[in-house]
């Protein structure tokens, strides 16, 4: 389907879309999307459905999140796994306390910085994302053990019981999964994952069934020993296999394996805390960065989408994603200067390099010098995305991922595990862009047992020390960006959690050096007037995949599932 430039079309096709696909796939949506007890909201109505179904059973929102997030490992396997890994921030509604749980992928011990490089020192193409080779070490699963067996109260083996019965019994192709099979020849070559989801080599369509009886299986060896994964029979499993196929990950990686809690990323915005992932994410410092940027700024008043505020923005985020290729890395091999790069004081003198009438070339924006900082004196620190808030204000924002689309494309035998291909987001080569277009530098190149630089952001708001806003989003190099808008539209413009989700986005990263929008939300007059400014513009498809959870002043909750997918918002 060609898609709709003129902006008054833009949300009818979307509601279109969402009509189409409740009616292929038989998904029925029987759950109010507002609520006061609970709401949960995921990318997949099914997955919705497995957290929903554990809050009824007296689950808090760190069971249902993991629940969702066991679901989603069945349901969208080309997003995010068991094989692959993510972040969680936490808000606890009994202290108001944050918590940030990283999970991420690592690299194995055997990791090198030139792995991916030739004798001539030049780039092997498709080493860092295709085969056993791009694979990090896995964290999906400690990362929800961790987090459920110390704030969940269901047992865990009723967490995981949802997502073992839609491996077991089925579910049908959605035409978004079906579409995601096909344009993945890497599934073909790999003879595990061809027997799952393909019929003699003809990828799965929409409306067949897909049933995983090796991933049931598996979750069902995972309820009874959560361990087994790391250090059990399945770790040995995992290890065979990869080292089989030429892949670095050995069963001392496996064991060694352990979550980290760190401290979230906080500031203040207007009259909300924000707090969102720090690093090895990226997500929160520049999600912080660019709003502290724009500053006491009167966006609602300039009115949304004027094209002086829409420059603004996108001025900040050209200015924040250089910062991100310079200073940015895993913070337990090298000293990222968190607390500067998200001062009040440091985006004030940002703001001062952006011309309000003209965009300025990316080769002459450059990330903050180390003079610039020193003088703010000393410092005090493919994707799925899920939100959960429950009736005691317990919240989670949670995203996870395989990174691309059905991660490295291949499949333990026997176990039904997706495995990712993290490894892509490490700097493989100074200047040399990873797949979603980002360059980094030396803060982000391979190490053994360090944490690939992430872009995944989510994010938890508070005002007045109630929980207002939690959101997050898929979509690589696009999330910070995706978040921010989501933000700004439901803090600055005032709009409900339906709204701010499908509302049209744009984006910049610095380099390459083009202004991303989705054309069917933003009039010509507009996007003439931002070329006229200097901005580079690229029309693209609609991307990202957001969901948010707001919570009103008369404490119901909203969810939101973005249109461009075919996820719910199921409430309680």
């Amino acid at each position: 389907m060609k898609l709709l430039s003129r902006k008054r079309l833009a949300m009818p096709w979307l509601c279109l879309m969402m009509v189409l696909l409740s009616s292929q796939s038989g998904w029925a949506f029987p759950h109010p999307d507002r609520a006061k007890r609970g709401m949960v909201v995921s990318a997949h109505p099914l997955a919705s459905e497995a957290g929903l179904t554990v809050l009824q059973q007296g689950g808090n929102a760190i069971d249902a999140a993991v629940a969702t997030t066991l679901a989603i490992s069945v349901v969208e396997p080309a997003s995010a796994g068991l094989g692959g890994g993510g972040f969680l921030l936490l808000r606890l509604g009994k202290t108001g306390e944050v918590k940030a749980l990283d999970f991420r992928e690592r690299a194995p011990l055997g990791a090198t910085r030139t792995m991916y490089l030739d004798a001539q020192g030049k780039v092997r193409p498709n080493a860092s994302t295709d085969g056993y080779l791009a694979v990090g070490v896995p964290g999906t699963v400690a990362g929800l053990y961790e987090v459920q067996h110390r704030y969940g109260k269901l047992p865990w083996k009723a967490v995981v019981a949802p997502a073992t019965q839609l491996a077991a019994k089925g579910f049908w192709v959605s035409w978004r999964l079906a579409d995601a099979i096909a344009q993945q020849k890497t599934l073909q070559q790999n003879p595990a994952a061809r027997k799952i989801f393909t019929r003699n080599g003809t990828p799965l369509q929409a409306g067949d069934q897909l049933v995983q009886s090796d991933l049931a299986k598996t979750l069902q060896a995972l309820a009874n020993n959560p361990q087994s994964f790391y250090t059990g029979s399945l770790a040995g499993t995992i290890a065979r296999d990869i080292a089989t196929n030429k892949g670095l990950i050995t069963l001392a990686d496996l064991k060694r394996y352990r979550p980290i809690w760190r401290d979230p990323v906080c500031g203040n915005f207007r009259a909300t805390r924000i707090c969102s992932m720090p690093p090895p994410s990226s997500g929160g410092v520049h999600l912080l960065e660019i709003l502290n940027i724009l500053g006491d700024t009167d966006l609602k008043a300039m009115g949304w989408h004027n094209v002086d505020a829409l420059h603004l923005i996108v001025e900040a985020m050209r200015i924040a994603y250089a910062d991100r290729a310079v200073y940015l890395g895993d913070p337990d091999f090298v000293k990222v200067p968190v607390a500067k790069l998200i001062s009040p004081a440091y985006a004030k003198q940002r703001r001062q390099e952006i011309d309000l009438q003209k965009a300025r070339p990316s080769s002459e924006v450059r990330a903050g010098t180390p003079e610039m900082l020193k003088r703010l004196g000393k410092e005090s620190n493919d994707t799925s995305h899920l939100s959960v808030v429950d009736s005691a204000g317990n919240a989670v924002s949670l995203t996870f991922t395989v990174n691309l689309g059905f991660g490295a494309g291949v499949v333990v035998p026997g176990t039904g595990i997706i495995l990712n291909n993290e490894m892509d987001d490490f700097a493989i080569a100074p200047g040399v862009p990873n797949a979603f277009g980002l360059v980094g530098g030396d803060a982000n190149a391979i190490a053994p047992g360090k944490t690939p630089l992430s872009s995944m952001t989510p994010t938890i708001v508070t005002e007045k020390d109630q929980l207002r806003l939690v959101a997050g989003a898929p979509g690589g190099s696009t999330i910070i960006t995706t978040v921010l808008q989501v933000v700004l539209n439901v803090l600055v413009y005032g709009m409900d959690a339906k709204r701010a989700v499908a509302a049209p986005r744009l984006h910049h990263q610095w380099l390459p050096d083009k202004l991303m929008v989705e054309p069917w939300g933003f009039d010509r007059l507009t996007l003439e007037d931002l070329r006229h400014r200097g901005h580079q513009i690229e029309e693209r498809r609609a991307w990202g995949n957001a969901d948010a959870i707001v919570r009103s002043p008369d404490g119901s909750l909203e969810g939101a599932a973005d249109p461009r997918g075919e996820g719910a918002a199921y409430g309680l």
